[in-house]
């Protein structure tokens, strides 16, 4: 969704890059760029002006002017910004101190909001809660059956004592759901109520009834992420005539320009609790502000990618896989491999996990391009070999080879590529456990249960940038270097850039890079 403003953001900040001093006509220019860039991104008007003189007064100041590297610095403030107008800080549901917590989900027809119910249930049961949907819509043809299904594939509870389809009073049932909900021990009621193709006196009414008739603890009202400015018009019309605690972003995933997310927190006040970004019930999370501006400036958003991996992983297994590795690359076997690829799958979509890292803003195209089905085929490829095979590829010869592409389905090179990448995924695996590795990949250090032997001999000075011979521009070529690390924070073993630094620093090992496919 994000992906023109940060192309134009990335574009704008690799024009800094470089100058050892900024001018003031170079601020200028650059808040230039930004603000045609938030505008071009449907931002509200008056969002963008008070996001453009907060950088511009702050990058005139004393923390770019005296900064051993400006373009950074401005970049950090630009970071600091766009947390503060998606809301500043994480928030969490409220939940009341007597069960069963009531949410209410209020939007216009067509925003998700019965879908998002399913999500939102399925993602409270994960938390350990007892969920229940209520079907107050009684208006929109089949929206009972649809509830009642989404809430089957969550695996959550329903009621819907209505049929629907016009029939039915819908403050009566959401009343009875509460009831019924203390009965059966739901400790969350999550109300989904009737919308409209626009905003009516009518939709008002009976939406400002429910909320009346359940006292809920938490409104939430849901917007469709690619409706622009029509978001923040809607919005502003729910808070005046039903009120609301809280928005929920759906269709994150869309290609429209954004601006609604970017509009809707700093416009009413009301900050964003979650965001829907696929089709599946599990594509729903809560909405961090820090690290959605860090993968609009294309620094991607290692922090969710280290949950799901922790979420996917046991510490048991990441244990094992250590112990494996630090006995030497031998004893990382096709099986294994196999079952690392399975459990990254369970992650999500491989290419919304490439998105997470940083700078991939760059291989935006191959990213998109990515077969998915790839998996599924080097599965095949490693199932129809025989154990002694995947315990020790290196005896895979070319009858071997034949006889595996006839049982997977497959060309003879695919299975010769696969045995090359394997190789090559084992060289990688085993430097990572020994001597760094990447946060929150099973066996690998930075996550629980991870871990690996340190060298015992000082590692060679990976190749680089040549220090001057002159003492005084070798110093300040420290001093940069320092400050970069002091601003954008630590880093990990693969060279991420933190918040605050340029994306653009990053290079992707190229063993990430063989994934992909070519330009």
């Amino acid at each position: 969704m994000f992906d023109t403003l940060s192309d134009r953001l990335s574009a704008t900040f690799k024009n800094l890059r470089g100058k050892g001093r900024l001018s003031e006509a170079d601020i200028d220019a650059t808040a230039r760029e930004i603000r045609i860039a938030l505008l071009e991104a449907d931002v509200a008007l008056t969002v963008v002006r008070a996001f453009i003189k907060q950088v511009k007064e702050r990058a005139l100041g004393a923390e770019v002017s005296q900064a051993l590297n400006p373009a950074q610095q401005v970049i950090k403030i630009v970071n600091e910004e766009l947390i503060g107008i998606l809301g500043g800080e994480t928030r969490r549901l409220r939940f009341a101190k007597n069960p069963p917590t009531v949410i209410m989900l209020a939007g216009l027809q067509g925003a998700g909001k019965t879908t998002l119910a399913g999500k939102l249930g399925r993602w409270l049961q994960q938390q350990g809660h007892t969920p229940m949907l209520v079907a107050a819509d009684l208006q929109r043809p089949n929206a009972v059956n649809q509830l009642s299904v989404v809430a089957e594939r969550a695996g959550v509870a329903v009621f819907a004592p209505e049929p629907g389809n016009g029939v039915g009073d819908p403050v009566q049932v959401a009343k009875d759901s509460i009831t019924y909900a203390r009965d059966k021990q739901h400790d969350v009621v999550i109300v989904d109520t009737a919308g409209r193709l626009g905003i009516d006196q009518e939709l008002m009414q009976q939406a400002a009834d429910i909320r009346d008739a359940v006292s809920p603890d938490e409104v939430l009202f849901v917007v469709d992420a690619m409706i622009g400015q029509d978001a923040v018009t809607t919005a502003e019309a729910f808070q005046e005539g039903v009120g609301f605690d809280g928005v929920v972003l759906s269709k994150l995933d869309g290609d429209a320009r954004g601006g609604a997310a970017l509009s809707v927190a700093q416009v009413t006040g009301k900050q964003i609790m979650f965001a829907s970004n696929g089709e599946k019930l599990d594509d729903f999370d809560a909405f961090h502000p820090d690290r959605m501006a860090s993968r609009i400036l294309g620094m991607g958003d290692m922090l969710t990618l280290i949950e799901k991996a922790e979420q996917t992983f046991s510490q048991q297994e990441a244990e094992k896989m250590a112990a494996k590795l630090a006995k030497g690359p031998k004893e990382f076997t096709l099986d294994d491999f196999l079952a690392q690829m399975e459990q990254v799958r369970k992650m999500g979509s491989i290419s919304k996990l490439l998105g997470m890292m940083p700078g991939m803003g760059q291989m935006k195209d191959q990213i998109n391009n990515l077969d998915e089905r790839e998996v599924d085929r080097t599965a095949a490829i490693i199932k129809s070999m025989t154990p002694a095979e995947r315990a020790e590829p290196t005896i895979i010869n070319g009858s071997r080879r034949a006889r595996i592409a006839r049982g997977s389905g497959v060309d003879v090179s695919a299975v010769k590529g696969l045995v090359e990448r394997f190789f090559d995924a084992r060289k990688m695996m085993s430097r990572m456990a020994q001597g760094g590795g990447m946060p929150g990949m099973p066996g690998m250090p930075g996550m629980p249960g991870g871990g690996g032997k340190k060298k015992g001999k000082q590692q060679k000075k990976a190749k680089g940038k040549r220090q001057s011979g002159n003492p005084m521009k070798r110093q300040q070529e420290e001093q940069a270097a320092a400050a970069r690390r002091a601003q954008g924070g630590q880093g990990d073993a693969l060279g991420i850039p933190g918040p605050g630094q340029d994306p653009g620093d990053f290079e992707l090992p190229q063993e990430f890079k063989d994934m992909l496919p070519p330009k």
